[in-house]
């Protein structure tokens, strides 16, 4: 099996490919308990950074995460974090708008949207610095606003492998919507959204919508990594929503998905 020419099998190379994106799963999923955002963002732009074509780093991304938000979900309701008037109006509208990004993006040439992808990386990148810069005013959201945004933020999860959270999470709490419940309504609803892209990628490959799925075993060892260290930092997710100093990680997790769009961009046009 390879990963952009890097061989695997059982071997250290293998292991030390497992024990990387171990570690990016890792940080990853701390940062999105914090924040409610960025485990998909920042495990899809290294997927893509590592050549791995968009609807790949996309179904990948969204197998780790089956595990890693049903994790972080019962650590935020555990932790009394989750608004359930606000998730019945979500999850649903966010598992429709999913499948239909999942279904599209499988449908298209890996090479051909890749450009679209970075360039959406990117502006999710420079859109979490801009709330750092300029936090967003208070003020009440109606629940007749959470059906649309599940939909937009679903569909771009899927298409991008991540965003879920940078669209969803980012537009409740700027509406005035307290971040603790924000950040614990829309990662335990995030499970049914993964679970919905996940089923629409596996009845793209069974229908032979998705011609190149057969190359999912080539990445293998780099899932396995995301799902490993997902696991181990989903269950802190509720605590450290409380606790963490979200304008930093704010700050971190922009300019690190900025400067790896940047990177990927690089890399296509060499």
């Amino acid at each position: 099996m390879t990963l952009d020419g890097i061989p695997f099998g059982w071997d250290p190379q293998l292991v030390r490919i497992f024990l990387l994106f171990a570690g990016v799963g890792f940080l990853a999923q701390i940062v999105d308990g914090a924040l409610g955002m960025a485990y998909g963002v920042i495990s899809s732009t290294v997927l893509l950074a590592f050549g791995v074509p968009p609807a790949m780093a996309s179904a990948s991304v969204h197998a780790a995460e089956m595990f890693t938000t049903s994790a972080s979900g019962i650590s935020h309701i555990s932790h009394a974090n989750v608004n359930w008037r606000a998730f019945a109006f979500l999850a649903p509208a966010g598992m429709i708008g999913g499948a239909a990004g999942a279904y599209a993006l499988a449908g298209v040439d890996g090479e051909a949207v890749r450009p679209f992808v970075i360039a959406y990386l990117a502006l999710v990148g420079i859109y979490i610095l801009f709330r750092v810069i300029r936090p967003f005013p208070r003020k009440p959201i109606p629940l007749a606003m959470t059906p649309p945004l599940g939909l937009f933020g679903g569909f771009l999860d899927a298409v991008g492998g991540g965003g879920w959270g940078p669209v969803v999470t980012s537009s409740l709490i700027g509406a005035g919507a307290a971040p603790r419940h924000v950040i614990g309504t829309v990662n335990t609803a995030e499970f049914f959204v993964t679970v919905a892209i996940s089923a629409a990628f596996v009845t793209a490959l069974l229908t032979g919508h998705w011609e190149e799925a057969g190359l999912l075993t080539d990445y293998a060892p780099a899932v396995s990594g995301l799902v490993a260290g997902g696991l181990i930092a989903a269950p802190l997710a509720g605590y450290v929503a409380k606790v963490a100093p979200a304008r930093a990680l704010t700050a971190s997790i922009g300019i690190l998905v900025v400067v790896l769009a940047v990177w990927q961009g690089l890399q296509l046009w060499a």
